[in-house]
């Protein structure tokens, strides 16, 4: 008596593998940055981004539309970095006077620029290259930080008679400078930056500045 072949139990379907988007684009944006800070602009491209990233490139164009929507992320992501390196919480400091405001916003702007690779490519790009994306960019940057001062101004007003955008401008470049020079040289105009009591004798000459100005 022929016997009954036994049907097999039936095939499970593979699990399908469920994609995390949030990190995927967490992913792809962190390896952007990382590039843009390793080696700027010269070899930013969506294979570059691709390959950094360990993603199909094809996710670049479906979650971020290509480059230039790439670039756009990370400028909205330079208000993250204002909002996180720059906190609005005082930290214990009350703030009484403008020149209390300006003396904490340009202590946290200089250990901001010194701790982010990133930032101070920005910084410098924003002094000699005049593209597309370098002005997006520092658009997106300089916005930040205007939100961030008028947020934290409330009422509090500069002295009569001192031009504080002219002032504010001019300590937020010799910030960037002294920063942007401690990274390449380690020095600036015969001030040495490279221990931490360098830096402290920065600081303190910055507070100086900042209160001859505003008291």
């Amino acid at each position: 008596m022929p016997l009954t072949p036994i049907a097999s139990a039936p095939q499970a379907e593979p699990e399908k593998r469920v994609r995390d988007r949030g990190a995927t684009e967490k992913a792809i944006l962190d390896a952007a940055k990382a590039l843009l800070a390793e080696e700027g602009f010269q070899n930013f491209g969506i294979n570059a981004v691709a390959r950094k990233a360990g993603c199909d490139k094809q996710l670049i164009y479906r979650y971020y539309g290509g480059l230039n929507g790439l670039v756009d992320a990370i400028g909205a992501d330079l208000g993250t970095w204002v909002k996180d390196r720059i906190p609005e919480d005082t930290g214990g400091m009350f703030l009484l006077t403008y020149g209390d405001l300006m003396e904490r916003l340009s202590l946290l702007f200089l250990q901001a620029l010194r701790d982010d690779p990133l930032m101070r490519r920005i910084v410098a790009w924003e002094v000699s290259e005049n593209t597309e994306q370098v002005r997006r960019l520092s658009e997106a940057r300089s916005k930040a930080l205007a939100t961030w001062l008028e947020r934290m101004r409330g009422s509090l007003a500069p002295p009569k008679g001192v031009d504080a955008i002219a002032v504010n401008a001019i300590l937020i470049a010799a910030i960037q400078h002294i920063v942007l020079s401690a990274s390449a040289g380690g020095q600036c105009a015969g001030l040495s930056l490279k221990a931490a009591k360098d830096w402290e004798k920065a600081e303190a000459a910055l507070k100086r500045i900042v209160r001859g100005v505003y008291g």
